[in-house]
């Protein structure tokens, strides 16, 4: 027996009838067919180590994504210091520490005046140093803070100097210590 729309769909030339008769036999068997079988524990461990397979296979490509941003940040890091490295020549040795060693590089009087002003900074490169303007190492520090190893612009943003003036000023200095 058919539903009543289905008989007005047929008379009405919009659905051909083997369809009709497809669509019954499908809704027949959705009423009448068994659930699907309980998987069994064989099926069930299979699906675990292929979830924990899939984890494993995620957490590797997360490593290797975040290994190869890294080689790229170096990379272009290496780039910026060459395009923008100063060619120093000159006969007098600004003396710098890089991880508590004192290192230096020879440089000019104007070059040591920018360096000691924080218009220029000093950063790693290759086996030695490179000198830079402040406008490359802002973009170095945004990619490897750890390649910048003398700059004394930014060395003055972190200090508490000014804080430590303003503490001491409200004690008056006695005349005696005033030479």
């Amino acid at each position: 027996m058919r539903n009543p729309l289905q008989e007005q769909l047929l008379k009405a030339g919009l659905v051909k009838k083997s369809k009709v008769a497809e669509v019954a036999r499908e809704q027949a068997r959705l009423r009448h067919g068994k659930a699907p079988p309980a998987p069994s524990a064989e099926q069930a461990e299979a699906e675990r180590v292929r979830l924990e397979k899939a984890e494993r296979d995620r957490a590797l490509a997360a490593e290797r994504n975040a290994q190869a941003r890294l080689h790229e940040q170096r990379a272009q890091v290496r780039q910026i210091v060459e395009q923008n490295k100063l060619k120093l020549i000159g006969e007098i040795a600004y003396a710098f520490t890089d991880e508590s060693v004192i290192r230096n590089v020879l440089v000019d009087e104007t070059v040591r005046k920018q360096l000691a002003g924080g218009a220029l900074v000093i950063v790693r490169h290759d086996q030695g140093y490179a000198v830079i303007p402040r406008a490359a190492a802002d973009k170095v520090y945004a990619r490897d803070a750890a390649m910048v190893v003398l700059d004394h612009g930014k060395a003055g943003e972190g200090s508490t100097d000014g804080a430590d003036d303003d503490y001491y000023s409200q004690f008056k200095v006695p005349d005696d210590l005033i030479w």
